[in-house]
């Protein structure tokens, strides 16, 4: 449960406007897709999956929501099923029971009001900060990212897709950025002007 006046955690978004959806509210399912997307798609990604067959996974996740949507008992669980049948799908297309994080992860795009100046160092600095976060181990990789990539993770969802138990998601997340840092600071091509 969320203190009062904290904003609510993903799950609990998409949850609402899921529920929302199953009461015959039709266009919240479009909500539900725009919080959970982001997340899935970089779930299958740290799966070992390429873009395309990670846009098929998260579209069939999508499409097997939409079919099964009364499976979902309690909406609240919405997002563990999602990242749970995102897994399932990848192993099942991969035929491996493991994660591996691609090197070529797809970063955002940036924003198209920067300068050229800017996004030349923009380009620089993600390139250097992609490959440290290459380095770190496979447990990292995978966790960073997917804690990235929401704007409120919901670590009992988390664990169950990461297999990690919830107690160690914090202590490790600390690590893995600790070790991040200091590879970051120890490169002195990290921020430099361009």
């Amino acid at each position: 449960m969320t203190a009062p006046g904290a904003p609510d955690s993903l799950a609990v978004r998409a949850g609402r406007a899921f529920a929302a959806y199953r009461a015959g509210e039709s266009h919240r399912m479009a909500e539900v897709v725009e919080l959970l997307n982001p997340l899935l798609w970089r779930i299958a990604r740290s799966q070992g999956t390429d873009p395309e067959t990670a846009a098929d996974v998260v579209q069939v996740a999508w499409l097997r929501l939409v079919e099964h949507a009364d499976r979902v008992a309690d909406p609240q669980a919405l997002l563990k099923w999602l990242m749970v049948t995102v897994r399932r799908e990848c192993w099942r297309r991969t035929g491996r029971d493991r994660r591996e994080v691609p090197s070529d992860l797809d970063d955002e795009a940036p924003s198209p009001d920067l300068s050229p100046e800017a996004l030349a160092e923009l380009d620089e600095d993600q390139r250097v900060l992609w490959n440290h976060v290459a380095r770190l181990s496979e447990r990292c990789r995978t966790l960073l990212q997917v804690i990235a990539f929401a704007d409120r993770p919901d670590y009992a969802s988390i664990s169950a897709a990461l297999g990690m138990p919830v107690g160690s998601i914090g202590p490790t997340r600390g690590r893995c950025l600790d070790a991040l840092r200091r590879a970051l600071r120890s490169d002195t091509s990290w921020g430099a002007p361009t």
